[in-house]
């Protein structure tokens, strides 16, 4: 049972695929807070997914939209806001796509064409989401949009690959679009960067378990776990929460401030 901290709230999730998404189990926290939300994914992930069975539980709808596409994204909102019979509260964007990390394709040798397909499912379709909400004005004062990030962003991890590139875009986008949010609308717009995770999108790159031991070993207080993310995402879509913005905040056991951890010194000597 949760303390409905979010209850009267209203919104969509982004990215919803199986029951080790990120998504799935931060919609499952946020309707055991009492709030409300569409479920939204593309039609060929909707297909592959289950999340119709996390719509049954969760007492929510499922509309198909392909965040890259404008259209999709405004039928999306607009039906959402018709369905709700108002403005939104908050928006979670839990999508990432790399068709060079999925074929392989080294760093060095990327297809560009590739490359600008993950960059507009991964980053761009963040900017598209937010104009969309900001041209509608879709969102109440004082809503909250958050996106998963990874710290790929500021570090080098080889496998990552382009990916690395799109989350640093990803997260420019939520700063200077989080301003005029902020200033003009009185929205919250953060980028949470999690532990890695084993998810099914995550699986994709190369040697994610290597990085997900690693972190653990490196991080005083272990890796964060998808409920751990649900948990944070949950508080930034409350009102405790309602003056942080523009913030990339890290949920990763202390990793990002650890050079280097005395078990990765004693696994070295040993």
């Amino acid at each position: 049972m949760g303390n409905n901290i979010l209850k009267g709230k209203k919104g969509i999730i982004f990215g919803a695929l199986d029951s080790s998404s990120i998504a799935w189990k931060t919609a499952e926290r946020i309707h055991n807070e009492g709030g409300e939300f569409i479920l939204t994914n593309a039609p060929v992930s909707i297909r592959m997914g289950s999340i119709n069975d996390l719509a049954k539980k969760t007492k929510s709808e499922v509309i198909p939209a392909d965040a890259t596409n404008i259209e999709d994204l405004e039928n999306l909102i607009n039906s959402t806001t018709n369905k709700f019979g108002g403005k939104l509260d908050f928006i979670l964007h839990s999508i990432g796509m790399s068709v060079n990390v999925r074929k392989g394709k080294h760093y060095t040798d990327l297809n560009y064409e590739w490359l600008k397909k993950g960059w507009d499912v991964s980053a761009v379709s963040f900017h598209k989401l937010m104009q969309s909400l900001f041209k509608l004005d879709a969102m109440n004062e004082w809503g909250s949009i958050v996106a998963l990030t990874y710290i790929a962003a500021q570090r080098t991890f080889p496998n990552y690959n382009d990916m690395a590139d799109n989350k640093a875009y990803l997260e420019s986008i939520a700063r200077s679009f989080g301003y005029f949010f902020g200033k003009e609308k009185n929205v919250r717009v953060n980028t949470i960067s999690q532990s890695p995770t084993l998810t099914t999108a995550g699986k994709g790159v190369k040697g994610l378990d290597d990085f997900i031991k690693f972190a653990d070993l490196t991080s005083p207080l272990g890796n964060a776990t998808a409920e751990d993310c649900a948990d944070l995402t949950v508080s930034l879509f409350s009102d405790y929460t309602k003056r942080v913005t523009l913030q990339n905040i890290f949920n990763d056991g202390g990793f990002s401030n650890v050079g280097v951890s005395q078990e990765i010194i004693d696994k070295l000597n040993s």
